[in-house]
């Protein structure tokens, strides 16, 4: 991870940078131009890049190409890069040509991917992930899928024939969690060894840690289920693995309270009760920043409800990332009313790998090819230009 300099020369020079660049972010009239620390990450800027999903990993070995390097290389004005979700084990996969973090051909391969980014003065993290009950025999040997309880999550998983509507799982015994606790553990070692600059928990969607959380899916009667404390336990056992590399410094944690994936996953009074006390009890675990993803955009070009936001912002000490929806504007207004720190971008990032130029120019932003999001190949990947200096300031 980045950390601030410690001598006495370094902070003052680095507090005269920083005054520098939010000066220059004042004069631009945009603050998420301007320089952040995020727990132990210092960042030029507080436009962060959230990890997508891309499904360009090459063969059975899930190994991240030469295409992985150029992609997030392109990227990496970004204030924060944070790599798509990528599996922490062979248990944990549940959708095709996604990359892992478990073996030492993985490992190589992301070497290179963050010495690119690093060489390009960009900061990158890497998101773990495990799909749990959201998995799909045709991904596991033919085996079923595990979850916290025996109970269908009714979504669906992207296989090599398509996407597959979801079976019912086998409930995980606690050797199972113990294993699967130890899987994020060694994952964020192996991220340590590979450059990267952190870790970050993927604990949103319809995947393992959700489910976990979700009362309509965990019917456990163990230190795993029966209230939300129990519930919660496993995400914050995770935490906890997962900092350990990284000298008990913290991990991210990316949630979404308010996602809504057909009956069993939506956002009600309870379970958003839920999420307050999870908030609140991740300020007790090495945490370096929570990343939240609001609720979905009712229409095309609505603004974001910042009260979304600010319900978390009161419950957590540290920074916060806000993300979904939001544009130039909407990004800039939550980050100067100070309910979140830096605001990060999926879909933007994949259409303009020089985002941050185009917010700090003023210039159009370009549509991203829905068609080509999972097609694997460099089309909709690696190809989208940066803007020409000719578009002028807005």
């Amino acid at each position: 991870m980045y950390t601030a300099e410690t001598t006495d020369t370094a902070d003052t020079a680095a507090a005269t940078a920083d005054t520098a660049d939010a000066a220059g972010a004042t004069a631009l009239g945009q603050p998420l131009l301007s320089p952040a620390d995020l727990g132990a990450f210092r960042l030029p800027n507080r436009v962060v890049m959230a990890p997508v999903t891309r499904a360009r990993a090459a063969g059975d070995g899930l190994v991240p190409t030469a295409m992985h390097a150029a992609y997030y290389g392109q990227r990496a004005s970004a204030g924060l890069i944070i790599a798509e979700g990528t599996w922490v084990g062979e248990q944990a996969i549940g959708f095709v040509n996604v990359p892992g973090i478990y073996t030492e051909e993985q490992v190589a391969a992301w070497r290179r991917v963050t010495g690119v980014v690093h060489a390009l003065g960009g900061r990158i993290v890497l998101q773990l992930w495990h799909t749990g009950a959201a998995s799909h025999p045709d991904h596991l040997g033919g085996r079923r899928p595990a979850g916290p309880s025996a109970i269908n999550p009714r979504t669906r998983s992207f296989t090599s024939g398509g996407f597959k509507e979801t079976v019912t799982p086998r409930a995980m015994t606690a050797a199972d969690i113990a294993a699967t606790v130890a899987d994020f553990g060694a994952a964020s070692e192996n991220a340590r060894r590979a450059g990267f600059d952190g870790v970050e928990i993927g604990g949103l969607g319809s995947f393992l840690i959700a489910q976990f959380l979700n009362p309509r899916l965990n019917h456990r009667t163990d230190a795993y289920g029966g209230d939300r404390a129990a519930r919660r336990r496993l995400l914050l056992e995770i935490v906890d693995a997962a900092a350990v590399p990284w000298g008990g410094r913290g991990v991210g944690v990316r949630l979404g309270p308010y996602w809504t994936d057909g009956e069993l996953f939506r956002a009600d009074e309870e379970t958003l009760a839920d999420y307050d006390a999870l908030v609140s009890a991740l300020n007790d675990h090495p945490v370096a920043y929570l990343h939240l993803r609001g609720r979905d955009l009712a229409a095309p070009g609505e603004a974001p409800d910042a009260g979304e936001i600010a319900r978390y912002r009161r419950r957590f000490d540290g920074p916060l990332i806000a993300n979904n929806g939001y544009d130039r504007a909407s990004a800039n207004a939550l980050i100067a009313s100070g309910n979140a720190d830096a605001v990060s971008f999926a879909t933007h990032f994949i259409a303009n790998p020089d985002l941050v130029t185009r917010f700090a120019m003023g210039r159009e932003l370009a549509a991203g090819d829905r068609a080509t999001y999972y097609t694997g190949g460099a089309d909709g990947y690696v190809d989208y230009p940066i803007s020409d200096w000719r578009d002028g300031l807005g």
